[in-house]
């Protein structure tokens, strides 16, 4: 499993296309994002990350991004 920290560039596929940006907080535990209950642990944490292009911010498990 990859750990990622804040501020490593990052990339992922979205409906749109692949996407770049910027990891701006890990989660270590449960947490609330947009009105769902996202799950991370210490083992699979999830990570909010802001998109390079829209300065969106998405909310992803590490299987789903890679280093740029």
């Amino acid at each position: 499993m990859k750990n990622y920290k804040v501020g490593d560039h990052v990339k992922w596929n979205s409906e749109a296309g692949e996407v770049s940006g910027k990891i701006i907080k890990v989660h270590h535990s449960n947490f609330q994002y947009k009105g769902y209950t996202h799950h991370a642990s210490k083992d699979d944490p999830q990570y909010e990350i802001k998109s390079d292009k829209t300065e969106h911010i998405a909310a992803h498990k590490g299987s789903a991004l890679s280093k740029v």
